[in-house]
């Protein structure tokens, strides 16, 4: 649920990362499809990736939970593949396959030898324009659905008051919406939604290719037109890039739903790159997450965990590449003997401690590190490699800015770091989630368990 990408052990890295590795390079084919190629020729594999501008929060109520769904029944059959045959092709051929949806795209992916690639663009460019949809896979799949809501959701306390958190904080935000979908719009999908969200956002105009591994750009660029060149493009509006409302005082819920401990999350609404007051801003909050939780040293292990003994776990997060303007989010569970009310004490006073004074120099020095080794180890796989370019292009914000992620940590100072704790850290941006344990099967819930993990963020 969270992205650990701070437990990596502080390095004495300079705070810059050389250009030695080859640029990104880029195609506009005639239809409007991106394709973006990346060489890396230390193993003979290639990731190929196709990005959708489509996600959960393009869609709106009664149609929740649509773009997961068709990610599902991507697999279940095109003009010229039978039900599961993509997977068993690319099996066959030695590869690695699947997708994943998100709130601002969708995405499908093989990891392959590299001279395997034409088969990955020859079956991605059969289901981008030719996907059959069948009522009866349609109905199978939808009962898979339901299923994963209930288990992942309905009967998992924490991801249940995310989602109940998620609906409280946000107003007009389509972050709001679960990736999953509502209950209520999932018992009433019709095969004929999907059709209709297909025709409309699965078009080479709305898609990135993304290519990165032991290949010759040129040659990935001839493929793609061989492929995807002949593939019809489709009139598409873009979604307003709307957000909330500026929020008037703190919001507070309690969720009631049978578990064994108590769970915190809290939620200080921010800003996102492209959306920021100041270009700095949303950098000093990715550092000010990582003071308080980048790993065992930080603040929220630190102090916290292993100092007062408050919490059984603790965290934090932040991403400031979204389309929208999104959450620093805090969570937690207490330790034993402790109360709830008591890790949210806890976790208020290290954000006043923000607030008050500047984070010293050599603790950012250690974050700061900590962030550019973990950008450092991304790069040893193709597929983080085309994962951070497909990401990026998606949400609009453009593969450019990967390059430039280091240069704006190593200028990110401490007054900023508590500047835009001031700025954004405050009362009437904060909402409160707090899960109350109901009996398991019959029995009195159990204290908090001390050895109990913590989760911020889906």
């Amino acid at each position: 649920m969270k992205s650990r990408l701070l437990l990596v052990t502080a390095l004495a890295l300079p705070l810059v990362v050389t250009a030695e590795a080859p640029k990104v390079q880029e195609r506009l084919l005639d239809n409007g499809l991106k394709v973006l190629v990346k060489e890396d020729h230390r193993a003979p594999i290639v990731t190929s990736q196709v990005w959708y501008k489509v996600g959960s929060s393009y869609e709106h109520g009664g149609l929740t939970g649509v773009s997961h769904l068709l990610e599902h029944m991507m697999f279940k059959g095109t003009e010229k593949l039978a039900p599961g045959e993509f997977s068993r092709i690319i099996a066959a051929n030695g590869g690695d396959e699947n997708a994943f949806t998100g709130r601002d795209y969708t995405a499908y992916f093989q990891t392959l030898a590299a001279d395997r690639l034409p088969i990955s663009f020859e079956l991605e460019a059969q289901r981008m324009r030719f996907l059959t949809l069948p009522e009866e896979e349609f109905l199978k799949e939808l009962e898979v659905v339901k299923e994963e809501r209930r288990m992942r959701t309905e009967d998992d306390p924490e991801s249940l008051a995310y989602e109940q958190f998620n609906a409280t904080a946000y107003e007009a935000s389509p972050y709001r919406i679960p990736v999953i979908g509502w209950a209520s719009d999932l018992e009433d999908m019709q095969v004929a939604d999907l059709r209709n969200w297909y025709r409309q956002w699965y078009a080479p105009n709305n898609a990135t290719l993304v290519v990165v591994g032991d290949v010759n750009p040129e040659e990935v660029f001839a493929l793609a037109e061989k492929h995807f060149g002949p593939l019809s493009a489709e009139p598409i509006s873009a979604p307003k890039r709307g957000g909330d409302p500026a929020q008037r005082g703190e919001k507070r819920i309690k969720v009631k739903a049978p578990a064994k401990e108590p769970y915190l999350l809290m939620g200080y609404k921010s800003t996102a790159i492209g959306h920021a007051g100041e270009d700095w801003e949303p950098y000093a909050l990715e550092m000010l997450s990582s003071v308080l939780d980048g790993g065992s040293s930080a603040r929220f292990s630190r102090e916290l965990v292993r100092g007062a003994h408050v919490a059984a776990s603790a965290g934090a997060s932040y991403s400031a590449f979204s389309r929208l303007p999104g959450m620093v989010l805090l969570d937690g569970i207490p330790a034993q003997g402790r109360t709830i009310e008591e890790l949210e004490q806890a976790l208020l006073a290290q954000i006043q401690r923000l607030r008050d004074e500047p984070v010293a120099e050599a603790e950012l020095e250690r974050i700061r590190n900590q962030l550019i080794a973990a950008k450092v180890y991304e790069k040893d796989s193709v597929y983080a490699q085309a994962k951070q370019i497909g990401s990026l292009e998606t949400v609009g914000l453009g593969w450019q800015l990967m390059d430039d992620y280091v240069e704006h940590l190593n200028r990110v100072t401490p007054e900023q770091v508590q500047a835009v704790a001031r700025k954004f850290l405050v009362p009437d941006n904060l909402t409160v989630a707090l899960l109350e344990p109901q009996p398991l099967d019959g029995k009195e819930s159990k204290a908090p368990n001390p050895g109990g993990h913590a989760r911020a963020g889906h």
